[in-house]
């Protein structure tokens, strides 16, 4: 595979109370990437018990490729509670297999042919797969049309400044949420201006080329230095929002590989992740419409 757009950091079961479907954003991003026609790849790890060779029987039936290492830890797994607004609450195992991701030759040479990658905060909560995170960052193309994706991800507690700063710092692309963007605003010490005025000094400080805010049902901004565009969120009926921010990403980068503006990649993506919102679980087939 040449031009790979990666998801890199957590795959997961995701416990919901219908029963276990598999999640972690890196595998639904790669995914939902796949679905675009692009060779989506999603790195990680899983253990050697039966969650986590059924992670890899499920990507194989949905043709996702993946570089999913087998460590001494178990298979990682999320209890999820939905809310009545269908918002989910998520309890995290900790000292799993994808905090242990190692860096190995295979993965450098994945690297090498990676023309875009997604990660976020969560995989970084151990110094294993933050170190390879940061190992895979460096070995990628330096190129001017190669996306570095940061999707913040914040979870549970699992991140601090440093990771955060150097993230932000590494990527092209930020991805935050409204709720992220105020936890963010306070750790970097400008709280009290407004959501947009939050962004354009994010925007600025890391020197990004774009900045996409998900408000939720208050719609969603995409950030460019010279720029703004803000869509409404469509109202659906909702199933649940599991992965719903996920395929937004992916959709968001799929469409800009693909050649298409900054204003027609978001509104394909807030289509996108409508549609993952009225489905259950992470990693719906989405329809054939949707990813021309």
């Amino acid at each position: 595979m040449k031009d790979v757009v990666v998801g890199m950091g957590e795959a997961l079961w995701d416990i919901l109370p219908e029963g276990k479907k598999i999640g972690g954003a890196p595998a639904n991003f790669a995914y939902h990437v796949s679905q675009f026609g692009l060779p989506g790849c999603v790195v990680s790890a899983i253990g050697d018990d039966a969650l986590g060779k059924e992670i890899i029987e499920n990507f194989t039936s949905k043709g996702l490729n993946h570089h999913i290492a087998t460590v001494p830890y178990p298979t990682g797994t999320v209890q999820v509670e939905i809310d009545p607004a269908g918002i989910p609450q998520y309890e995290i195992k900790e000292n799993v297999a994808w905090d242990n991701i190692p860096y190995t030759d295979s993965l450098e040479q994945l690297a090498a042919r990676t023309r875009a990658v997604c990660f976020g905060s969560l995989a970084q909560r151990n110094v294993v797969s933050c170190n390879t995170i940061n190992r895979f960052l460096d070995a990628m193309p330096k190129s001017d049309d190669s996306l570095v994706v940061f999707d913040v991800n914040l979870r549970q507690g699992f991140y601090n400044k440093d990771i955060l700063y150097n993230s932000m710092s590494r990527c092209n692309i930020l991805k935050i949420n409204d709720e992220e963007l105020v936890t963010v605003s306070r750790i970097f010490g400008y709280p009290g201006i407004d959501l947009q005025d939050k962004c354009r000094i994010l925007l600025d400080k890391f020197n990004l080329d774009v900045l996409i805010l998900t408000c939720g049902v208050n719609g969603s901004y995409v950030f460019v230095p010279d720029s703004v565009s803000f869509l409404p969120t469509p109202q659906v009926e909702v199933a649940d929002t599991v992965g719903a921010g996920d395929s937004f990403t992916a959709a968001f980068v799929a469409n800009i590989l693909k050649g298409r503006s900054v204003v027609e990649a978001h509104a394909k993506a807030v289509e996108t992740s409508a549609y993952v919102c009225t489905k259950n679980g992470a990693m719906p087939v989405l329809p054939g419409e949707l990813t021309m």
